[in-house]
């Protein structure tokens, strides 16, 4: 039988950031909400807050040494495959070098990569120990630090290719927000009222429900819009219906004070912390959201999982939650959002007056579903004119009389008159879509059918050249825009089909490489030697090769370094024997040569 696993982490008080207010209480409410509604063991939901009490002799302030050693101890000696585990962070989080990394309670901006948790780590351990997991990640990021630009994108592309379900608080350009009057971050918000109507035992259902309320939140309480983003591979089951226990002494149970080996505190964190209290107090506790009434009706498009949903035609969230300080909004507030509902109405109707009147007619392009979260620009609207005017045209004859360069440059201009980039693989899956609803016999139906040829062309080289570049991910979803119906189809298929196997493959040599650099410890050669060892595995023909050479050389040169110390010390000995340890065809093979030749006249 499967068990259910939580590991709530929420951290307020941290050393190098602006403390945040709603973290600590956004990670106790889940917990809390898995134990008491969801049917989750209390002694398999871990809290690690600020404040949050030790776990027999083992500390649960959340440092980085404390977070990986639990996560690396529950895998070794606690998960079963198929067990399920709620993994949720409430905190900040920085891409640094292009890797997201969570920040813990000593994290520092201007040491990511010492201080960090790497994003990737986490997953990787998570897609090792085969568990049905789900990753909620809260993220907040540092206003006016260079280094947390974009977090979440790297996050994104991780998810996919380990096929790890994974959801986070915003797009990787916006912004997480929380609030004092609900005493949560607007996503924890909205996640806890999904689960408490009941919209939370599929991950669809708790996709579609948050891609609605968190924007609606955010909009209630005038802060920037947060559009979570969802990554699934397929439709799971992640909050079963369980029968909750009520009991606990009856249930046969080791506790993971007797499974877990203990963990030693770093005694600098434990004394910063000592005497804090993390509780939110006053203005920051949690305002209760309707959860006994039926949940509202809302209207949502549809979407492939993985992709953010946008909000449309949907009623006004307000009426069906209650918030606190809602009924003493100013008269003022309302009166000017009723104004500007009105002129925005009024405004509608004169342009669909004027639109009838002048015969035009626009169409909308619903989103792609192939299209990736990288490529979708939300703050920028995409009108589409059906087809050019027939002055812009060529004629069938002209057409097919003419090359194929002028062909591209009218498929290009088609392009600019609908508003769609060409080095942009979905902008390309929307131009197809529209000129393919334009049916045979239609007017600039060859026209439609050639700018397709084109268009699918471009999609299909656009992916190529991200393949080359290492981008697997995004190579795979550019080329699965291209239809089934159109000529390059089994072309495409050909090349998703050695993209994924490619793919396969770079994770693999990416986590042989992540074990030797573990083997690492600065300053001892043979550690260096032991990692260049494993790196070697890495075969010629595959990806992650250039980068396996790249990490060779470098330690090489540090093996370098150590025997250069040791003879500056006057260890020539020591010396001779660490630059042996240099292996042949690196680059600081000939200059380790040479110093053993000098060495050994000494």
């Amino acid at each position: 039988m499967a068990n259910n696993w939580a590991i709530a982490i929420g951290i307020n008080q941290y050393h190098f950031f602006q403390p945040l207010g709603c973290a600590q209480a956004d990670a106790e409410a889940l917990k809390d909400f898995l134990v008491t509604e969801g049917g989750f063991l209390p002694q398999k939901c871990l809290l690690l807050t600020d404040s949050s009490s030790p776990l027999g002799d083992r500390p649960t302030i959340p440092t980085k040494e404390n977070i990986l050693l639990l996560l690396e101890d529950l895998a070794a000696a606690c998960w079963q495959p198929q067990d399920r585990l709620w993994f949720f962070f409430s905190g900040y989080g920085v891409n640094y070098n292009g890797r997201d990394y969570l920040m813990p309670v000593e994290g520092s901006p201007d040491q990511v990569e010492e201080t960090g948790i790497e994003l990737r780590r986490v997953l990787e351990i998570l897609q090792v120990s085969a568990l049905n997991a789900l990753v909620l990640l809260d993220i907040n990021r540092a206003f006016g630090t260079q280094a947390s630009t974009f977090v979440g994108q790297e996050t994104i592309e991780l998810a996919r290719l380990l096929k790890v379900p994974t959801i986070l608080s915003c797009q990787p350009e916006q912004f997480s927000h929380e609030s004092s009057d609900l005493g949560h971050g607007f996503f924890t918000a909205a996640l806890l009222e999904a689960l408490r109507s009941g919209n939370g035992s599929t991950l669809v259902d708790l996709e579609k429900y948050l891609s609605i309320c968190t924007p609606e939140l955010c909009q209630h309480h005038w802060r920037p819009t947060q559009n979570p983003v969802t990554v699934a591979s397929k439709e799971q089951v992640i909050l079963p219906q369980l029968e909750v226990k009520t009991d606990w002494e009856d249930i046969s149970l080791l506790s993971l004070e007797e499974i877990l080996p203990p963990a030693i505190a770093d005694p600098q964190v434990q004394s910063s912390h000592a005497g804090k209290s993390g509780a939110v107090g006053g203005d920051h506790q949690a305002t209760s959201l309707s959860s006994s009434s039926s949940p509202p009706t809302l209207h949502y498009p549809l979407s492939t999982p993985g992709t953010p949903i946008s909000p449309i035609s949907t009623p006004p969230i307000a009426n069906n939650f209650q918030y606190k300080g809602t009924d003493n909004s100013p008269y003022w507030q309302m009166f000017l959002l009723w104004g500007a509902t009105t002129m925005l109405l009024l405004c509608l109707i004169s342009v669909v007056l004027f639109g009838n009147k002048a015969g035009l007619r626009v169409q909308e392009i619903p989103a792609s579903p192939k299209t990736t979260t990288s490529e979708i620009k939300l703050d920028k609207p995409l009108p589409v004119a059906k087809f050019a005017p027939l002055q812009n045209r060529q004629s069938t004859s002209e057409l097919q009389a003419s090359s194929e360069a002028p062909q591209q440059n009218q498929a290009l201009l088609d392009l600019e008159k609908m508003s769609l980039k060409p080095n942009q693989a979905s902008d390309l899956g929307l131009a197809i879509a529209t000129a393919g609803r334009v049916k045979p016999g239609e007017p600039f139906y060859k026209q439609a059918q050639e700018d397709i040829k084109i268009w699918s062309r471009m999609i299909l080289d656009l992916a190529q050249v991200r393949a080359k570049q290492g981008q697997y991910e995004n190579a795979i979803a550019a080329a699965q825009l291209i239809r089934q119906e159109d000529a390059l189809y089994p072309k495409a298929q050909a090349s998703l089909n050695q993209w994924r196997l490619e793919t396969k493959k770079y994770m693999s040599n990416e986590t042989l490489l992540d074990a030797a650099n573990a083997l690492i410890q600065p300053g001892q050669a043979f550690t260096y030697n032991r990692a260049i060892i494993v790196a070697k595995k890495v075969p010629p023909d595959e990806p992650g090769f250039d980068n396996a050479q790249k990490l060779i050389n470098q330690w090489s040169q540090n093996i370098l370094d150590v025997s250069t110390r040791r003879a500056a010390q006057g260890e020539f000995k020591a010396a001779i024997e660490t630059a042996a340890l240099v292996p042949e065809g690196t680059n600081a093979y000939k200059q380790a040569q040479e110093a053993i030749q000098k060495w050994q006249k000494k």
